[in-house]
């Protein structure tokens, strides 16, 4: 038995509203034990027991690992010219998914499964200890279940993507590139797979074609999640509701029918503000999603052409800024939020029972994250109480 602790924690950010202060659940002057990686008490610094390995965190913050459930991490090349453009004037689309497919396509299995190392190292260097991995740069029955299975390689949430977008050689016949999605495709890549997602939006899919694939994706015994409302106000959002999706993520354009759907449902409202930054686009309505009731995370969006940032930090500042969140609400959006959006009720809150998935920041406070914008804050990761940061 392995008993590891945590104590003279100046700001125990739990995520957990019961435990303590505001929706944070703040615990002060506070104290970790976790027995076997998974959290067995939480409690004043003045009474910490003897434990095997003892953290004196002299005052420092500490919260939950953060829990990133939208990244895309598996593909190949980059589209820095295509930012560029973005940057002097050219309007942001879909389209530009097909970049990625084709230098994907020509990747190497190892080359993908390094690039999608590289950045799952990266988000853990910020604080990032349960990710999400998104297929959908393949987008052939070969490369989707490849890229599935480079995920793999970095965690156990993997989405199946393959309706990301229509690839070229299907431009002229969608609705057979459907068929071929809820057909082949679906049972190469379902075995390697958690969930299922379908990019419903102009330039990708209708919800008449997303219905098709997300339904032969349940009958896979996949979970479901949508991209939904990124770039224009649809009927996305409602049909993740009426399916049960476990997330529906981007939700930038909302009416007051969506927001009221989701706030009677337990599907997460992921927002991923890296992609309205880095495409100069208008923020989704985190504050008004909050107000209404809507459970909500955020997320990095990682991927090459829209969110090009492992960071999470970055989005709680972001969350904070431009969505109108307060610094707790964005932190809780990160951790418990994220843990929601996946089902996991391990994951995202520090309290007995759950996994000892902690980090602690060089300052006092969790505020920091968006006082203090694009500095490293973050001087310690432990994953099931095993210290990897």
């Amino acid at each position: 038995m392995s008993v590891v602790g945590w104590t003279r924690i100046g700001e125990l950010c739990t995520a957990d509203p019961a435990a303590g202060e505001g929706p944070l659940g703040i615990l002060r002057d506070a104290a970790v034990v976790a027995v076997d990686g998974r959290v067995a008490w939480v409690g004043p610094s003045s009474d910490f027991p003897d434990v095997d390995v003892a953290h004196d965190m002299a005052g420092a913050a500490m919260l939950p690992g953060f829990v990133d459930a939208h990244m895309h991490p598996v593909f190949a090349g980059d589209r820095a010219v295509e930012f560029d453009s973005r940057m002097t004037g050219t309007p942001y689309s879909a389209g530009g998914i097909r970049t990625t497919v084709a230098a994907t396509r020509a990747a190497s299995d190892e080359a993908l499964a390094a690039n999608a190392a590289r950045l799952a190292a990266e988000a853990l260097r910020q604080g990032t200890t349960t990710l999400e991995a998104k297929s959908g740069y393949g987008l052939t029955v070969h490369d989707e279940a490849r890229s599935l299975i480079a995920a793999r390689t970095v965690t156990d949430e993997t989405t199946f993507l393959g309706a990301h977008v229509v690839p070229a050689e299907f431009a002229d016949r969608p609705d057979d590139y459907v068929d071929l999605v809820c057909g082949e495709m679906l049972d190469a890549c379902a075995p390697h797979a958690r969930w299922a997602d379908v990019f419903i939006e102009r330039g990708a899919f209708d919800v008449d074609q997303a219905r098709r694939m997300l339904e032969a994706a349940e009958t896979k015994g996949l979970g479901l999640r949508v991209h939904a409302n990124q770039l224009t106000q649809g009927d996305g959002v409602q049909l993740a509701v009426e399916m049960g999706a476990a997330s529906v993520d981007h939700c930038t354009h909302l009416s007051d029918d969506d927001i009221e759907a989701l706030a009677g449902s337990r599907t997460v409202a992921t927002l991923v503000p890296g992609a309205e930054f880095s495409t100069r686009s208008t923020y989704a309505p985190a504050r008004r999603l909050w107000d209404a009731g809507v459970t909500v995370a955020i997320a990095s969006d990682c991927n090459p052409g829209s969110s090009y940032t492992t960071s999470m930090p970055l989005m709680v500042a972001l969350a904070v800024r431009e969505m109108g969140l307060s610094p707790a609400e964005a932190v809780w959006a990160a951790t418990a939020g994220g843990g929601m959006s996946l089902r996991r009720d391990d994951i995202g809150v520090i309290a007995p029972g759950r996994r000892a998935d902690l980090i602690s920041l060089d300052a006092p406070s969790h505020v920091h994250l968006a006082y203090r914008p694009g500095v490293p804050l973050v001087s310690g990761v432990w994953r099931a109480a095993d210290r990897l940061v």
